[in-house]
């Protein structure tokens, strides 16, 4: 039977198609019942899952298409971030960011709004600027930015309920050269009264911790070049934390081989903003992950909250990585109209002993409104989203009116968004 990458989650579907061809997803589409799109399968929650039909879309004709005029790209929707960056830095072009891992997939990281790192760096979809998509009748439809309004917001981060994305249309920019150095115990201290400059030190900053000292474990730079293109000068020491004297792993004792190159090197964006080498398998997938996006400003305590569980965490908890994420205007989106600080954890690859965790951390953050991201695992109740997504109800409406027969819901879209009810629709949708 197949599973998700961690093996945590066994799809219920009966069959995982396959096509080659977009109008045979359209005509997969148009018969179905109930059917979703499957990714790489890095989400560790059920987004994905389906007791009807699985659409697979890696083998969908390749496509990275420049338009050098709209600075953009369309690429198919079932290529991974590391099958694109290359081709796309040849052609002279970046985009903006990306996440730790190029081994993830592009409609299902925008779909589930996946991030990297960088106070001014949204998260992955805040770049889509149209989606060509399969609606639940089968016709094939193109939505932009431009000219898609509401139902474009919507629907770029939408959990796979409005329909089957084949090809994203992305921004592009100049190519551009970076550098990434790693310091290593940071003292909490000095994080917390500064948290603002620590996380806007660099292009994008994450910082990892196992909450078990009084100090950040790492402090993963990742900087810009000067006019010369030279790298910006290595301190040795840094705010109180010492410049690593070899390559690391943010997991103690994983060799630091695996990961994009550090010691201040200079390279383009695509192999210093991930952390890992694409050429590399990360890990075995002998893990949990769980993470939460607060407002920005409520950083600092909602650190200092989690902080104090560090004992109870301890024999839980691998490594957690603290990111920052620019605002966005994408309904769905956990960073929608708010800064945030997302802190990530690392689990143990125990369902039964994790879940208890879990429940403490969002305990809590309770008091910061914090939003969990749809691809992780988390307990939240159905109830603490429509509190913190102002966008909720429009959301409701628009999958009732795109999809009135329900064929790309599942049981995690009846959980978590269509059951429940608030104060009212905007009436925007």
């Amino acid at each position: 039977m197949a599973t998700n990458w961690a093996g945590n989650v066994t799809f219920s579907a009966p069959e995982i198609y396959q096509p080659v061809q977009v109008e045979a997803v359209q005509d997969l589409v148009s018969r179905a019942t109930r059917i979703r799109a499957l990714g790489t399968g890095h989400s560790f929650s059920t987004v994905a899952d389906n007791t009807g039909d699985l659409v697979s879309l890696g083998g969908l004709p390749r496509r990275v298409e420049v338009d050098p005029a709209l600075s953009t790209v369309t690429v198919s929707a079932g290529l991974r971030y590391g099958e694109v960056v290359t081709e796309l830095h040849e052609q002279g072009y970046a985009l903006r960011n990306l996440g730790s891992l190029p081994h993830i997939g592009i409609a299902g990281a925008i779909a589930t709004g996946t991030h990297g790192s960088g106070t001014r760096n949204g998260n992955l979809s805040s770049d889509v600027a149209a989606l060509d998509m399969v609606r639940a009748d089968g016709e094939l439809i193109r939505l932009s930015r431009d000219s898609g309004g509401d139902e474009f917001l919507g629907s770029v981060v939408s959990l796979g309920a409005l329909g089957i994305v084949t090809a994203v249309t992305l921004d592009v920019i100049p190519t551009f050269d970076i550098s990434q150095v790693v310091y290593e115990d940071l003292p909490w201290s000095y994080c917390l009264d500064n948290l603002d400059e620590v996380m806007a030190s660099g292009y994008s900053v994450s910082l990892f911790t196992d909450w078990r000292r009084d100090v950040i474990d790492q402090v993963w730079l990742k900087r810009g070049v000067d006019t010369a293109g030279a790298a910006v000068i290595t301190e040795p020491s840094w705010h109180g934390a010492t410049h690593a004297p070899g390559p690391r792993h943010p997991l103690p004792g994983l060799p630091g081989t695996e990961c994009t190159e550090q010691h201040a090197v200079v390279g383009p964006w695509h192999l210093r903003l991930p952390h890992f080498r694409l050429e590399f398998t990360p890990s075995s997938g002998e893990e949990l992950q769980s993470e939460y996006f607060v407002d920005r400003a409520d950083g600092p305590a909602a650190l200092a909250a989690v902080h104090e569980l560090r004992d109870v965490l301890a024999s839980v908890l691998q490594v957690s990585e603290i990111r920052s994420v620019a605002a966005d205007e994408l309904w769905l989106s956990p960073a929608y109209r708010r800064d945030s600080l997302a802190i990530h954890f690392t689990w143990i690859k125990d369902t039964a002993v994790v879940l208890p965790m879990v429940g403490l951390v969002e305990a809590a953050l309770a008091p910061y409104d914090p939003r969990p991201h749809w691809g992780k695992v988390f307990t939240c109740k159905p109830e603490s989203f429509a509190r913190t997504y102002d966008r909720y109800d429009d959301m409701r409406l628009l999958i009732s009116r795109l999809d009135p027969t329900g064929v790309f819901r599942n049981d995690f879209l009846d959980t978590y968004l269509l059951p429940h009810s608030r104060r009212g629709s905007s009436g925007t949708s």
